[in-house]
């Protein structure tokens, strides 16, 4: 079996005029932006125009990223950065932002599918996950989403949100700490947020023919 390309060569391949790979990319990255986006409180549909944007972003900026830093990395600061943007455009528009926090309390995750092979398309897991991460401070829930459920180390995590590494730990250990204890007893962490297959093949689409119109 093939090893996969690593970013760097699928870089410099797309940056050559070989623009399908950038397909790799997508694909690649979808599920770790699509926690960042939900971790934020979007919704799915939000969430996913956040998530093309980014790709559209750094698709225009390739050339402008230096191969010793982490692909990674780079990539979830612009999603960061787009979901920053757009929660300060929100608060502006809603000062209240009540229709927002009504529709945070509804399940993330389709409960339609059959397919049976993620325990978090359950009803129930969905709610007490919602419900929970909904109500831990942003700044705490977004600690919990890059370490817990990104999988991002310490140092990274603390580059992405500007704050000290002693702080990550700080605000990791508090967000856990308001999490119900079921959830961490029941759960693994990379099971909270899943950018499900049905969702993925059509996003990609979508995302790859704006790219080919550029």
């Amino acid at each position: 079996m093939m090893e996969p390309l690593p970013e760097t060569e699928i870089i410099k391949r797309v940056l050559e005029g070989q623009k399908p790979l950038y397909e790799l990319i997508v694909r690649r990255f979808n599920a770790q932006l699509y926690k960042i986006g939900r971790a934020y409180n979007f919704n799915h549909e939000d969430t996913q125009d956040l998530m093309q944007d980014t790709y559209v972003d750094a698709y225009k900026c390739l050339a402008q990223f230096e191969t010793r830093a982490s692909f990674k990395t780079w990539l979830m600061r612009i999603m960061l950065n787009h979901c920053y943007h757009k929660k300060q455009k929100f608060s502006f528009k809603n000062e209240t932002a009540m229709d927002s926090i009504q529709e945070n309390l509804n399940p993330m995750f389709s409960t339609s599918s059959n397919d049976g092979q993620k325990t978090i398309q359950s009803h129930e897991l969905g709610q007490i996950i919602e419900y929970s991460l909904s109500k831990i401070p942003e700044s705490y829930r977004m600690v919990f989403a890059l370490r817990e459920i990104n999988g991002l180390n310490l140092a990274e995590t603390a580059s992405l949100l500007e704050i000290t590494e002693s702080n990550v730990k700080v605000r990791l250990n508090r967000a856990k700490a308001m999490l119900r204890k079921e959830i961490e007893k029941s759960y693994s962490n990379e099971e909270l947020f899943e950018f499900n297959l049905r969702y993925c093949d059509p996003f990609t689409e979508r995302t790859m023919q704006i790219i080919y119109d550029l």
